[in-house]
C-alpha cells in the first residue's frame, strides 16, 4: 500500500467553502437578476475549446503568449482551458446561429497561468454578458449601465468608470502607424519587454504599467484624437447616453485593455477602495470583428466580464456584505425523536423559507448550539411538553425578542411573517434576488 499523501489545492487555486461560498452564490444571483431584466439569457459553454478559439483574442497578448493552459488530449487535439468568456460565447453563436440580436450572460471559471495575487488567481470566476447583432451605440450604453447597476445592487458606492474608444478597421491602422513611429523614437525608454515587441502591437505599450513605459508614453498620440467620423459619432453617442442615465465616467486615453479584439468603445470599472494596482473590478468593450475571426459572418458585438473574487474584495473594502441573508432562516430544535423536524423543515421550505435541523437525536443543549451557529434568525423548539400541547416554541435568535408559543397548525405562517414581514405564505413563494434586499 502506498503511503498516504496530504494533497492541497494547486498553486493559484483555492477551495470556496461555506460561509464564503454564500458570497459567490449571492453575487451570481444579483447579477442574474440585473441582466435578465434586460433580456439576457444564460449560456453555458465548455470549459475547454480548440486552442484556435482563444488564439483569436490576440497573438500578441499575454493571455495567448504566456497565460493559457493548453494541452493535447488523447486524440491529439490541441485544446486550451478557457482564459476568458467572450470567445467561447461568440464561438457558440457562430456554431448555432441563434437569432439576432443575441443577448447572453454567463457565470464560469476561467484559467490563466500567472503569478497569483490579490483578486487574481490561476482559476478565477467570471460573470459577464455578450450582445451580438448591432453596432448601435445605445447598446454600448445598455451594457455599461448593466454593470454599473450590478455594483449598485451590491451596495458598492466607490466604483468609477473609465472610458475610451479604440477606433475601427478604418481609423486604427493609421493611428497604430503613428504610435509605432512615436515609440520607435523612445524605444530605449520602454521596459525591456516592449523594447523588442512594440512593433508587433504598439497599443500594448500603452497598457503596460511599468514605470519606463508609463513615462515614455505619457505624451504619446491618442486614438480618441484620430477617430474617423463614424467612430467619433459613435463615441459621442455613447457619452451622451451615459450622461442621460446619470452614469459618471472619466475619459482614459490609455485604456486599451488586454485583448486585441476590442474596437471602438472600451471601458473599465475601478474600485477606489482597493489598491490602485489591482482595483479593476470589471470591464469590456466592442469586438465587431470577432465573429468573423471565428468563422461567422460580419457581426457586431459588445460585452464585459467581471471577476467575482475582485468584486468580493471591493465589497470587503467598503464593508458591504454580499452574502446578505443568513444561511438559513429557521432552525428546528426537536427533542422528541426528530419526526416533527422532518415535517416542519419540509413545510417551511415549501413556504419559501430556508430551514435546517440537527441530526442523531442530540440533546437540547447541543441542538440549540447548532441553531446559533447556523446563523438562523429564528429557532423553533419542540419538546415532549410542546408536542403534547400541540404548540411550537418560537425563539428569535437575533435581537432581544422573547420566546413565544404558537399553535402547531399556525406556526409556518407565523414564522413566515416574522422572517419576511409578509402575511400570505401562498402569495410569497420562494424568495430570490440580490443580496442586502437591493
Amino acid at each position: 500500500m502506498p503511503e498516504p499523501v496530504s494533497f492541497q489545492a494547486p498553486k493559484g487555486t483555492f477551495d470556496v467553502l461555506p460561509p464564503a461560498s454564500a458570497g459567490y452564490e449571492r453575487l451570481t444571483a444579483a447579477f442574474a437578476a440585473v441582466v435578465e431584466r434586460a433580456g439576457y439569457r444564460l449560456v453555458i459553454s465548455p470549459m475547454f475549446e480548440d486552442i484556435g478559439v482563444f488564439q483569436r483574442v490576440g497573438e500578441t497578448t499575454d493571455v495567448v503568449r504566456k497565460e493559457m493552459y493548453d494541452f493535447r488530449d488523447k486524440g491529439g487535439r490541441h485544446l486550451a482551458l478557457r482564459p476568458e468568456g467572450t470567445a467561447s460565447v461568440v464561438r457558440a453563436w457562430v456554431e448555432h446561429r441563434l437569432p439576432l440580436p443575441f443577448k447572453a450572460w454567463y457565470a464560469a471559471p476561467s484559467f490563466r497561468y500567472e503569478a497569483p495575487q490579490a483578486g487574481r488567481y490561476r482559476q478565477h470566476h467570471q460573470l459577464g454578458v455578450e450582445a451580438l447583432g448591432t453596432e448601435d451605440p445605445d447598446l454600448d450604453v445598455e451594457v455599461i449601465a448593466l454593470l454599473a447597476e450590478f455594483y449598485a445592487a451590491l451596495g458598492l458606492t466607490r466604483v468609477v468608470l473609465r472610458l475610451n474608444s479604440l477606433g475601427d478597421r478604418v481609423c486604427r491602422p493609421e493611428y497604430r502607424a503613428l504610435l509605432e513611429a512615436f515609440l520607435a523614437g523612445r524605444a530605449q525608454q520602454l521596459c525591456e519587454e516592449h523594447q523588442g515587441r512594440f512593433r508587433e502591437n504598439p497599443l500594448r505599450a500603452l497598457d503596460c504599467k511599468k514605470p519606463g513605459c508609463v513615462a515614455a508614453t505619457a505624451d504619446a498620440p491618442v486614438q480618441a484624437e484620430h477617430l474617423c467620423a463614424p467612430c467619433a459619432d459613435h463615441f459621442a453617442r455613447v457619452k451622451e447616453g451615459l450622461a442621460a442615465l446619470g452614469i459618471a465616467f472619466a475619459l482614459d486615453t490609455r485604456l486599451v485593455r488586454g485583448l486585441d479584439y476590442y474596437t471602438r468603445t472600451t471601458f473599465e470599472f475601478a474600485a477606489e477602495a482597493l489598491d490602485s494596482a489591482q482595483n479593476a473590478v470589471g470591464g469590456g468593450g466592442r469586438y465587431d470583428g470577432l465573429a468573423e475571426e471565428l468563422g461567422g459572418p460580419p457581426t457586431a458585438g459588445i460585452g464585459f466580464g467581471c471577476g467575482i473574487e475582485r468584486v468580493l474584495l471591493a465589497c470587503a473594502a467598503e464593508g458591504v456584505d454580499p452574502a446578505g441573508r443568513p444561511a438559513v432562516d429557521v432552525f428546528v430544535v426537536d427533542t422528541t425523536g426528530g419526526g416533527v423536524a422532518v415535517v416542519l423543515t419540509h413545510e417551511l421550505r415549501s413556504a419559501g423559507l430556508s430551514a435546517d435541523r440537527a441530526w442523531d437525536q442530540r440533546s437540547f443543549k447541543a441542538q440549540f448550539k447548532a441553531a446559533d451557529r447556523s446563523g438562523a434568525r429564528v429557532a423553533l423548539i419542540v419538546g415532549p411538553d410542546e408536542l403534547a400541547r400541540g404548540v411550537v416554541g418560537v425563539k428569535p435568535l437575533r435581537g432581544d425578542g422573547a420566546q413565544a408559543e404558537v399553535a402547531r397548525p399556525d406556526v409556518v405562517a407565523h414564522v413566515h411573517t416574522l422572517v419576511t414581514g409578509a402575511g400570505d405564505v401562498g402569495e410569497q413563494g420562494p424568495r430570490s434576488g440580490p443580496p442586502n434586499g437591493k
